[in-house]
């Protein structure tokens, strides 16, 4: 900090932040300025610090756009500093609805609804940044990327076979007819742009004094690709959106925000894409989560974490499945 100008003095009032459960987040002051610090968990794993140092980057390239996030104040890759990668940025003043929602937004409709069109506007203003004029060109290969995003999941569940316990694929309603139906139906072609990679309602955070977004967070997955993902993925985990409702990112009171149907019409205004196929977005979205939950619960069989987590989300993960079968009919 001392060679890059940012302060002077003594670190004080230090404060781990929630958000998150692999990185680590703290807030804290030095001399008349507040920083919050993200870097890898203190055991770093494989990959972690190029996950740092491309969340970095991605906050760079977005400094002056118009989409909301963290402000990012200066980045360290030299794993030597600290042990790991790590980057500073400006704390975001504002909340997490699954958190839960502050006076103001729970006391009116009317401002809940903004905030379910807020949400989806922030991800057509990402998806519609040009990321080559932006130095993000290398960033991702979005050559055959829908391609690769099915072969890419149906290896993972696949893999999860090695783990003892696991009573196989089959423990998912229709994963192998879901996983037909997204290699089937693949679209043959996007306009490519940036990507979250992880969007929803706990990834972001909105303005404690209206219904706008205050910040996109938590870019590790982050790339060039298809920004149709994100909606899919909005879509996939919305309440009401079709199937059983999901016993995660629960927002309440929940009356006054749009329908599914509302958020894709709204995103097609803004973005200008074609969403006639975002059916198919949503079961890979569903399909994709489905995976990856269904993946700590073969851990759980295999006695590597706790059974009553596996459980959990196990019970998530077939609830998805469920919606993807609903979306295929």
């Amino acid at each position: 900090m001392d060679e890059q100008a940012l302060g002077s003095g003594p670190i004080g009032d230090v404060r781990m932040l929630a958000g998150g459960t692999q990185n680590i987040l703290m807030m804290f002051t030095r001399g008349s300025r507040c920083f919050v610090l993200r870097r890898p968990p203190a055991r770093p794993r494989e990959g972690n610090n190029e996950t740092m140092r491309r969340e970095a980057r991605i906050l760079a390239a977005l400094s002056d756009s118009d989409v909301p996030h963290p402000r990012l104040i200066a980045a360290c890759g030299d794993e030597s500093v600290l042990g790991a990668a790590f980057y500073l940025m400006e704390p975001v003043d504002g909340f997490n609805p699954v958190v839960g929602l502050p006076a103001l937004h729970a006391g009116d409709p009317a401002i809940r609804r903004a905030m379910g069109f807020a949400l989806v506007e922030s991800a057509a203003a990402l998806g519609q940044l040009d990321y080559l004029a932006v130095g993000l060109e290398d960033f991702g290969k979005p050559d055959n990327f829908l391609r690769r995003q099915v072969d890419r999941w149906q290896r993972q569940l696949d893999g999860y076979e090695a783990m003892a316990g696991w009573p196989g694929p089959d423990a998912l309603p229709g994963v192998r007819d879901i996983g037909r139906y997204i290699s089937e139906r693949c679209p043959g072609s996007f306009r490519p742009g940036i990507i979250h990679g992880d969007y929803s309602v706990a990834n972001v955070m909105f303005r404690n004094d209206g219904p706008e977004l205050a910040a996109i967070v938590d870019w590790e997955l982050s790339t060039i690709g298809d920004p149709l993902i994100d909606l899919g993925w909005i879509v996939a985990t919305w309440r009401g959106s079709g199937g059983p409702d999901l016993p995660v990112l629960i927002v309440e009171p929940f009356d006054g925000f749009p329908t599914a149907d509302e958020l894709v019409e709204r995103y097609a205004q803004r973005s200008g894409r074609d969403v006639v196929a975002i059916d198919w977005y949503v079961v890979l979205a569903c399909y994709k989560l489905g995976i990856i939950l269904e993946g700590s619960y073969a851990r759980a069989c295999a006695g590597l974490i706790s059974m009553e987590t596996g459980i959990s989300l196990h019970d998530t993960a077939t609830k998805l499945m469920q919606r993807a079968l609903h979306r295929i009919g």
